[in-house]
C-alpha cells in the first residue's frame, strides 16, 4: 500500500517541479497512475475489512514478579495472532471490565463427592460471595451425577447466596464425573453479555467412567477435552481449587494426579487458573480466593477482527503484550462467528 502525504505545501512543491522537468503530458499520466493506485488501495482495504468478523474475549492481566502495581496495557500495546501463522489481527478493541463494563455471572461449584473437611473452608467461600460487588451477580451449586443441584441461582444478594454454601454429602454418585458436570451447567447458561466465570472446587478424579486406567486412555479424559471446549466455545473462564475427594479412588496416587491435571488442564485451557498446594488438603481457601479476585479485578473486554470459516467455530489465538512485567492470560481459542452471523 502506497503512503501518500497530504501536505499542500509538499504537494505545490513537486508539481512545480514535475512541470519543469516532465511537461503537462507526463504529469497528467502520473496522476492519473496515482488515483488509480489509490483506488486499488481503498478497495483492498474495504475488502478485507468484509472478509473479516468481529470477536470478543474476556482476558485478564497478571503482573510478574514483584511489581507492586500492575503495569498499565493500551489497546495498541496489545498483540492477537491467529494459531501458528504471523500475521497479526486487528484489535478494535480494549475495555478494562469496570464501570459500566463490570458486569459478571459467577456460579461457585462445589463437589458433592468432596471429604466433609471442606467445611473449614466454607466461611472463606461465604466471605469470597459477600465481597462481590454489586455488578457480580453469584450462583451457587454442587455437582454430582454428572449435573449440576442449582441451590441458588445467579443474584446480586450475596447474602442470599452465602446462605445456602453447605457441606458437601462427600458422596460419589451413581455417575459423579465433575466435568460433565461443568458441561451441564454452561449448556443450560443463557446467553449473556456479562463476563462468565466459574469457581470450581474438586478433585478432579472422574468416577463416572471407572478411572482412566480402566478404559485404556491414559491420563486423557475425553471429559475434560469436552468441558474445555464448551467453556472456550461460550466464553466461560474456569478457576479450580483442589480439593479431596471420598473414596477409594482419592487415595490412589496415579487417579488423583491425573485428576489434577484434569482440572489444571481446564483452567489452563479457558484462561483461568488452577490453585492447589500439591494432593494435600489446603490449609485454607484464602489465598486461592484472593488470587481468584485478583484476576477478577483485572479483567479486559478485548475485541479483534477475525477471518471466518464457512463455519462459526473455535480458532486458535494467541493475546499478547510487550509491556515489561505483566502478561495477558487468555483462553487457547477464540469462538469465531460465521460471515453471515455477525
Amino acid at each position: 500500500m502506497i503512503d501518500l502525504p497530504d501536505h499542500m505545501e509538499f504537494w505545490s512543491d513537486l508539481l512545480e517541479d514535475l512541470v519543469k522537468n516532465y511537461g503537462v503530458g507526463r504529469i497528467a499520466l502520473a496522476l492519473c497512475l496515482v488515483a488509480f493506485l489509490c483506488s486499488l488501495s481503498a478497495q483492498a482495504q474495504e475488502a478485507a475489512s468484509a472478509a473479516t468478523v468481529p470477536v470478543r474475549m474476556t482476558v485478564t492481566l497478571s503482573a510478574l514478579g514483584d511489581t507492586a502495581t500492575m503495569p498499565t496495557v493500551n489497546r495498541e500495546d496489545v498483540t492477537v495472532t491467529p494459531g501458528r501463522r504471523g500475521e497479526r489481527l486487528k484489535v478494535t478493541g480494549w475495555t478494562a471490565a469496570t464501570g459500566a463494563h463490570a458486569a459478571l455471572d459467577l456460579f461457585i461449584l462445589i463437589d458433592d463427592a468432596s471429604t466433609t473437611a471442606l467445611g473449614s473452608q466454607l466461611d472463606s467461600l461465604r466471605s469470597f460471595i459477600n465481597a462481590q460487588p454489586a455488578t457480580t451477580a453469584v450462583g451457587v451449586g454442587y455437582m454430582s451425577n454428572a449435573t449440576v443441584q442449582i441451590v441458588q441461582n445467579l443474584t446480586t444478594d450475596h447474602a442470599a447466596a452465602a446462605r445456602v454454601v453447605r457441606l458437601p454429602r462427600a458422596n460419589t454418585g451413581a455417575f459423579g464425573s465433575p466435568f460433565l458436570s461443568v458441561v451441564n451447567l454452561m449448556n443450560g447458561w443463557p446467553a449473556h453479555p456479562a463476563r462468565r466465570v466459574i469457581v470450581m472446587v474438586t478433585d478432579g478424579i472422574d468416577r463416572a467412567r471407572g478411572g482412566p486406567r480402566a478404559r485404556g486412555l491414559g491420563p486423557t479424559n475425553p471429559d475434560v477435552i469436552r468441558a474445555s471446549d464448551v467453556a472456550q466455545r461460550t466464553g466461560t473462564i474456569i478457576y479450580t481449587i483442589f480439593h479431596p475427594g471420598v473414596g477409594y479412588r482419592s487415595r490412589n496416587l496415579w487417579e488423583a494426579t491425573n485428576g489434577q491435571n484434569g482440572i489444571a488442564r481446564l483452567s489452563d485451557e479457558s484462561g483461568g487458573e488452577a490453585f492447589f498446594l500439591g494432593l494435600q488438603t489446603p490449609v485454607s481457601f484464602g489465598p486461592f480466593l484472593d488470587g481468584v479476585q485478583t484476576a477478577l479485578n483485572n479483567q479486559y473486554l478485548l475485541e479483534f477482527r477475525a477471518v471466518p470459516g464457512r463455519r462459526a467455530g473455535a480458532q486458535s489465538v494467541s493475546v499478547s503484550t510487550e509491556v515489561p512485567g505483566v502478561e495477558i492470560i487468555s483462553a487457547e481459542t477464540a469462538w469465531v462467528p460465521a460471515a453471515n452471523q455477525q
